[in-house]
C-alpha cells in the first residue's frame, strides 16, 4: 500500500527534435512516481489518495490508466499541480500549486481508507505531500503506529515535521536524503561519520533500519547496527529528479516480496541509478535494475 495524500497533475513541456514541442501530461508526485516504479517492479499496488476539484478530477483518470489499484477519496478542496519547461534542457518552474490543506472529514475518510488498505499489504510505504501544509504531521505518526502495531512493515520517505512524526509512531524503514537532514538538523556535514552518526539517531528515535541517499556520492545504510557505504552504478544523468523515490520504490518492493534488507537495498540503490537515465519519474525496466543490483557495492562506512 502507498500513501500518496495528494497527488498532482503534471504538465511538462518538451523539445527533443526539431519537429516542435511535445506535452506529457501525468499525475505525479512522490507517492505516484513510487508506486508506479513499485509496480513496474512487479509488486501488487494499492494507492491511496485524496483528490478534489477540476484538477482532481484530470488525475483521478490519469491514474486510472497506471497498472495499480487505487482508492481515491473525493477532497473538499482542489488538487495540486505543476507546468514544467524542458526546451532548454533543464527543468525550469512556470507555475506550481501544492493543493489546497486536508479538511477535516477529507482527513478521516483518508485515513480509513489507507488504514483499510494497510492491514491487507506486507508492505506500507508513507510518501510526503508536494508542501508540508497540506497534511498534518500527526498523520503520519497515526498511520506508522496503527499499521506497526498489526504486523505490517512500514516504509517512510519523508522530511520535516513529517519525518519527526513517523519516527515518533514507529517505522520498519526509513528512506532520507542528505540535502532533509541537513536542513533538519539531524547531521551538520555530509561526511561519512557525521551520516553514520544522524542514521543512528534515527535508529534511536524510532527507524529500525535507515538508508541516506547522498545524490552522486555513495549512500549510507544502517542495517541490523551495521554501517554501510552503498556504491551505486555510475550512470550519464538525464535527470536526477526522482532518483531517491525510485530508492524507496525498491527497497519496499523486495521487502514486500520477503527479500532481506541488503538484497532491498542493493534493488533501491539499483532502482535510484537507473531513474536517473531517463525522463520519466518513477520508471526503469525491471530487467536493468535486476542487473544493476549486482554492481551495487556494500563496503564498511567510518565511524
Amino acid at each position: 500500500m502507498v500513501f500518496a495524500p495528494v497527488p498532482q497533475l503534471t504538465v511538462t513541456v518538451e523539445q527533443p527534435s526539431d519537429h516542435g514541442p511535445e506535452l506529457h501530461v501525468h499525475p505525479g508526485g512522490q507517492g505516484v512516481w513510487q508506486a508506479r516504479m513499485c509496480a513496474g517492479l512487479g509488486a501488487g499496488v494499492t494507492l491511496c489518495a485524496a483528490v478534489g476539484g477540476e484538477i482532481g478530477e484530470v488525475v483521478a483518470a490519469l491514474m486510472g490508466h497506471e497498472t495499480m489499484e487505487v482508492r481515491t477519496v473525493r477532497r473538499s478542496g482542489g488538487s495540486g499541480w505543476y507546468v514544467h519547461d524542458r526546451r532548454g534542457g533543464s527543468r525550469d518552474t512556470v507555475a506550481e500549486y501544492a493543493g489546497a490543506p486536508l479538511g477535516r472529514h477529507d482527513l478521516d475518510e483518508l485515513y480509513s481508507t489507507t488504514l483499510a488498505a494497510g492491514l491487507l499489504a506486507d508492505v506500507s510505504l508513507l510518501s510526503g505531500p508536494a508542501a508540508p501544509e497540506v497534511v498534518p504531521p500527526d498523520v503520519y505518526r497515526r498511520l506508522a503506529a496503527d499499521l506497526g502495531t498489526h504486523g505490517g512493515t512500514v516504509i517512510a520517505d519523508l522530511s520535516g515535521e513529517n519525518l519527526t512524526a513517523v519516527l515518533n509512531g514507529g517505522v520498519g524503514f526509513l528512506k532520507v536524503s542528505h540535502e532533509e537532514l541537513l536542513a533538519g538538523g539531524w547531521a551538520d556535514d555530509d561526511g561519512d561519520k557525521a551520516m553514520v552518526a544522524a542514521a543512528r539517531e534515527l535508529r534511536r528515535r524510532g527507524a529500525r533500519a535507515v538508508l541516506i541517499s547522498r545524490a552522486d556520492r555513495p549512500g549510507i545504510a544502517l542495517l541490523d547496527d551495521d554501517p554501510l557505504l552503498v556504491e551505486l552504478p555510475a550512470l550519464q544523468v538525464v535527470d536526477h529528479r526522482g532518483a531517491g523515490d525510485s530508492m524507496t520504490a525498491g527497497v519496499a518492493t523486495v521487502l514486500a516480496g520477503g527479500g532481506d534488507l541488503y538484497e532491498a537495498v542493493r534493488t533501491g540503490a539499483a532502482a535510484g541509478a537507473l531513474n536517473v537515465t531517463r525522463h520519466g519519474l518513477g520508471t526503469g525496466r525491471r530487467e536493468a535494475i535486476t542487473e544493476l543490483a549486482r554492481r551495487v557495492e556494500f563496503t564498511p562506512a567510518p565511524t
